[in-house]
């Protein structure tokens, strides 16, 4: 029991004296009353900063005010509603509901509510422009348009294209409201400041800054056929639409889409470079529709291996293993296996690059491509064509329709083929294709086209110049014997 009020006389005392350390510390006015030294918290300077570095931190912190200040009057919050059907009950007239289904046996439909970002980019007369994500509103069958002000409007869908996911609302207004102003995201470079806008989780007119942690980020995870900026900005659900900001204030992009484990912010965000959006705003407010170039090639990265079995190892491009039979490419002498370096002067760095630059071609004007066939480049000229839905995804005229790949040791064990058989293996047969009219199956190894023997990828390639002959048929090899297919004919 002593030792117990030892201790706590000890921490008494002790306390005593920290509190007396601390008071005698700070500095003040002598209090009238007590005669004591008082220290008050808001008379006291929280940290001493240089006075040149804190001028740097300050001009900082008033050009991050003027950017929020000046572009926040544009950046608005996109409510939605959009209509849906529930399936039918599968179950029919039953007296009950089973499992959730309505009780009966017709479709319902339903609404539902959504909400992302909206930035205003141009002013006609009295209508406004908003520029969001085809996710956001491409859908809706309403839309309210709300100011950082608290004003709302009715929106209306001017156009949408799930392809590029870009959207554009329009509303009328007799009030003079601010537009932003849109930059050159060519210009973007990794470690870019930049800040995000919008109405993350519903809470408007937020702001979020960080860096441009990369460039050129692949979209084919979701989709469609953006090179995104990616940033470490915090972007969130609800963010979908909103502007992502350069230091000078302007659009470098359009905030899209989150890689995230859990649903919030990670730290990975991406944004749809403004300068492959500025056409399909013309477009949208045109006809209603972004029109797309059609080419007629199916596109595939191949590693270095093939590369330079194919006689383009080290060079950037876009390798065309297939090809639409009567396509813009099919008449101008574009063939299967060309590897796709040039595209009107510009170089081709990559399937994502050349499947943009194709897509905003306008229709009926020619092309200047380069190719590499037979490891020698050799200049076509291709008239481009609209692109549809029709066309663009029937296999009927897909040549060859199948994808041939080396036979490496890895593919010779899987099918157990020895080391003399030699050609190129089919995968990836497609569905009507001409391949699948000739019976060709996943695993057929094709020794030799139009009777002349094929050892690898480029004889192959070289077997099928359509300049040469009309028609085609393969021989199918195995360790047992061959079979010959059918004819295709052009």
């Amino acid at each position: 029991m002593k030792r117990f009020t030892k201790n706590i006389v000890g921490a008494a005392v002790a306390a005593v004296l920290s509190f007396g350390l601390i008071s005698f510390s700070c500095s003040g006015k002598a209090g009238a009353a007590n005669g004591a030294n008082t220290a008050f918290a808001d008379t006291v300077p929280a940290v001493k900063i240089p006075a040149e570095s804190l001028s740097v931190l300050e001009a900082m912190q008033n050009v991050f005010r003027s950017i929020s200040t000046q572009v926040l009057p544009s950046v608005v919050e996109v409510d939605v509603t959009e209509k849906k059907t529930r399936p039918a009950n599968p179950f029919g007239d039953l007296p009950f509901k089973f499992f959730g289904f309505p009780d009966n046996d017709e479709p319902q439909e339903y609404e539902t509510q959504g909400l992302g970002s909206g930035v205003i980019i141009r002013k006609d007369g009295k209508k406004y422009y908003v520029l969001t994500n085809n996710h956001v509103a491409g859908s809706a069958t309403e839309i309210s348009v709300k100011l950082n002000d608290g004003r709302k409007f009715d929106g209306k869908l001017v156009g949408a294209d799930e392809r590029m996911d870009v959207a554009l609302v329009s509303f009328e207004s007799d009030d003079a409201i601010p537009c932003a102003t849109l930059g050159d995201s060519d210009k973007v470079q990794t470690g870019d400041i930049c800040f995000a806008m919008g109405a993350p989780l519903g809470y408007s007119q937020s702001v979020t800054e960080g860096i441009v942690s990369a460039t050129g980020r692949s979209g084919g995870q979701i989709g469609n056929i953006n090179d995104f900026i990616q940033t470490d900005t915090a972007i969130n659900q609800g963010n979908s639409g909103g502007p992502l900001l350069n230091i000078y204030g302007e659009v470098i992009g359009i905030n899209t889409w989150i890689a995230s484990q859990s649903g919030g912010s990670q730290g990975l965000g991406f944004a749809i470079p403004i300068n492959n959006i500025k056409h399909a705003i013309d477009e949208f407010i045109a006809n209603g529709k972004v029109t797309y170039g059609w080419l007629g090639v199916s596109l595939v990265e191949i590693r270095d291996e093939i590369k330079e079995s194919l006689g383009v190892k080290g060079k950037d491009g876009a390798f065309a293993s297939q090809i639409f039979v009567d396509s813009p490419a099919f008449k101008g002498g574009m063939q299967a296996g060309d590897y796709i370096i040039e595209l009107n002067g510009r170089a081709v760095k990559s399937v994502d690059q050349l499947v943009r630059d194709v897509g905003s071609l306008p229709a009926n004007k020619e092309a200047k491509f380069k190719v590499i066939r037979g490891a020698k480049e050799m200049p076509l000229n291709v008239m481009i064509t609209e692109r549809t839905k029709e066309v663009s995804s029937s296999t009927a005229k897909l040549w060859p329709g199948f994808i041939p790949v080396p036979l490496t040791e890895d593919v010779r064990k899987k099918l157990e083929l020895d080391n003399k058989i030699e050609g190129v293996a089919v995968t990836n047969v497609q569905a009507k294709s001409p391949a699948a009219s000739l019976r060709l199956q996943e695993g057929d190894v094709i020794t030799a086209v139009n009777g002349k023997k094929v050892k690898n990828l480029a004889e192959f390639y070289a077997a099928l110049d359509l300049t040469k002959t009309k028609s085609i048929q393969f021989t199918i090899g195995s360790g047992a014997g061959s079979i010959t297919t059918g004819t295709y004919s052009f």
